[in-house]
């Protein structure tokens, strides 16, 4: 059912407006990406770094030893993080004097950053120091974002290349990523941030007088620099527990629009990066097209939803003719100084590009908006972030050709190469590890009345709380509906542990798929190749990518967000 209020011609010129800046950076940071991902120099920093680390850039490594390489950096990544936390009371710059977190909470938090999921199930003003917010989560907010951008562009080296061996160098590209685009874009979007009022201070928190003659201590902290990297590295895990709607984080409709901008400046670029990588833009912008019209299509529904607000509230207010709309939309639980058009585009985008980071209320959303967040993390492919949603797109691409390949009775071919079995069998590990860690996780909370204890709400709007949980840690998102106490023993560990299945179960073998195909001889095009890079190719991977979301997600979907819409259209509360 489609609201019968509309948004407004300010609203939709909103949105425009900052997609059109999008897309206009998309070729000068794809550029960018491409020199990083190609360029044979290392600057002095980056020599540097190199002999810190004792490694040597010169050395290529296969798809096996970049595997291997990426998950034991990231291990001891997570066990440095993890003592960190740990450690925190004996640690300096905690002047709030804060304890250290419990062993599954600071266990849920290493896993999370490592991931770039950033998931929080803790306020963090008031759980982490100043030292912790700066070591472990600004300095993961780098190194993991970095970490999926680096298995990206090995990846794209192993589909246009020619030899196995030859997917690059993990520790060249994970500091090449740092200093030559995180570093330089963190400290250009901080400064914006600072003019804009984001605190960035080593300062203790300062006291205040409120209205009412209460007092009222008022939290700092060195915000600026961990929410510009936050964006940009579509990490999402806010300084505060009310993310980006704390004004602090957020103050201004020009910080929200450039949150946005940041938040899909990188995903949206990588797929011309890709293209001029493979010598094909053509394929760079078909990837691009797709994901973009998904985009478009899911923030479209979700403000109209949102526009529409709930009937029940329209039919308790002032103008009882008016009983299925809400006059203004659906404010509960939104900023004012944002409203409905820019929430809807921050939703839209936090979960497109998988960052995770909200500047409003998710839980408050209607059940149709509520639904669009949750499809664009179940496909985990529109856009998405850390340079895995073109690895998991690319998923889709390859299942496409195969099942073209089958109806028209010849060998699937992709980019000159054969789709054989090995590479499908990867694929489709891919595909269903996904949806099995976030159905499986949710089937189980559902059935332990000790998980159940945690949701707020009863009924169908309940089970979309525990389904959002843990789509958003499989999918590495890290928002949450916040109407479920996440802080327990038990979703401290499986979320922890679906953050793992939705990283590594995804991401390694593709990388595995990019080395096989990089072994194979390229097979000139002939008149029955199929090609890839058309606007039909485009659609026919996006059918594929619905068909297979909606047979695998429409059950569960049909229990939690659709059901609470009819219940909202029948005038009944949970």
């Amino acid at each position: 059912m489609l609201p019968a209020v509309l948004p407004g011609v300010g609203a939709v010129t909103q949105l425009l407006a900052v997609l059109a800046v999008s897309a206009l950076l998309v070729v000068p940071v794809g550029r960018l990406l491409h020199g990083v991902f190609t360029g044979a120099r290392h600057t002095a920093p980056e020599r540097l770094t190199y002999r810190l680390l004792r490694v040597n850039p010169a050395e290529p490594m296969d798809w096996r030893r970049y595997a291997l390489t990426l998950v034991l950096c990231n291990l001891v990544m997570l066990l440095v993080s993890y003592a960190l936390i740990r450690l925190q009371p004996w640690l300096p710059w905690n002047p709030a004097g804060l304890a250290a977190q419990t062993p599954e909470l600071a266990w849920n938090t290493a896993v999370s950053f490592m991931t770039n999921t950033n998931w929080q199930a803790y306020s963090g003003e008031q759980s982490l120091s100043y030292f912790s917010q700066m070591a472990v989560l600004t300095t993961f907010m780098f190194t993991s974002a970095a970490t999926g951008f680096a298995a990206a562009a090995a990846f794209m080296r192993g589909l246009a290349g020619t030899n196995g061996a030859q997917l690059g160098n993990f520790w060249v590209d994970l500091t090449r990523i740092v200093y030559r685009v995180f570093l330089p874009l963190s400290f250009a979007v901080a400064l914006i941030l600072i003019w804009q009022g984001v605190p960035q201070t080593l300062n203790a928190t300062v006291t205040a007088q409120t209205l009412q003659g209460e007092t009222q201590r008022i939290a700092l902290g060195p915000v600026a620099s961990l929410e510009s990297i936050k964006h940009l590295g579509t990490n999402g895990g806010g300084f505060f527990g009310m993310n980006a709607a704390h004004p602090f984080e957020n103050p201004t409709p020009l910080t929200n629009a450039l949150h946005v901008l940041c938040m899909l400046l990188l995903p949206t670029s990588l797929t011309y990066a890709f293209g001029r990588l493979l010598a094909n833009r053509r394929q760079g912008w078909v990837i691009f097209g797709a994901m973009f019209t998904l985009f478009a299509v899911s923030l479209g529904a979700l403000l109209l939803a949102e526009q529409g607000g709930n009937p029940v509230l329209g039919a308790a207010g002032a103008d009882q003719s008016v009983t299925a709309t809400q006059a203004g939309g659906n404010m509960e639980g939104k900023e004012v100084r944002f409203g409905v058009a820019q929430t809807a585009l921050f939703a839209a985008t936090t979960t497109a590009a998988t960052t995770g980071s909200v500047n409003a209320m998710h839980d408050s959303l209607t059940p149709l908006g509520g639904l669009v967040t949750l499809v664009q993390m179940m496909l985990n492919s529109v856009f998405g972030g850390k340079g895995v949603g073109l690895i998991n797109f690319t998923q889709y691409l390859i299942l496409s050709v195969f099942l073209a390949g089958l109806m028209v009775g010849r060998t699937p071919e992709f980019l000159g190469k054969k789709i054989e079995a090995r590479e499908v069998k990867l694929v489709m590990l891919a595909v269903l590890a996904h949806p099995l860690s976030i159905l499986g996780f949710t089937a189980l909370a559902v059935t332990l009345p000790a998980a159940l204890g945690s949701l707020n709400n009863p009924g169908a709007h309940g089970f979309t709380e525990v389904l959002y949980a843990y789509t958003s840690a499989t999918a590495n998102n890290g928002s949450a509906f916040a109407g479920l106490n996440a802080n327990t023993p038990f979703y401290n560990l499986t979320t922890g542990l679906a953050m793992l299945t939705g990283r590594y179960l995804t991401l390694l073998p593709m990388l595995a798929v990019a080395g096989l195909l990089a072994a194979k001889t390229r097979v000139p095009a002939g008149s029955g190749t199929l090609r890839t890079d058309t606007a039909l190719f485009g659609g026919l991977t996006v059918a594929v990518l619905l068909i297979v979301g909606a047979l695998t997600f429409l059950p569960a979907l049909t229990l939690g967000p659709v059901t609470d819409h009819l219940q909202m259209l029948k005038g009944a509360v949970q």
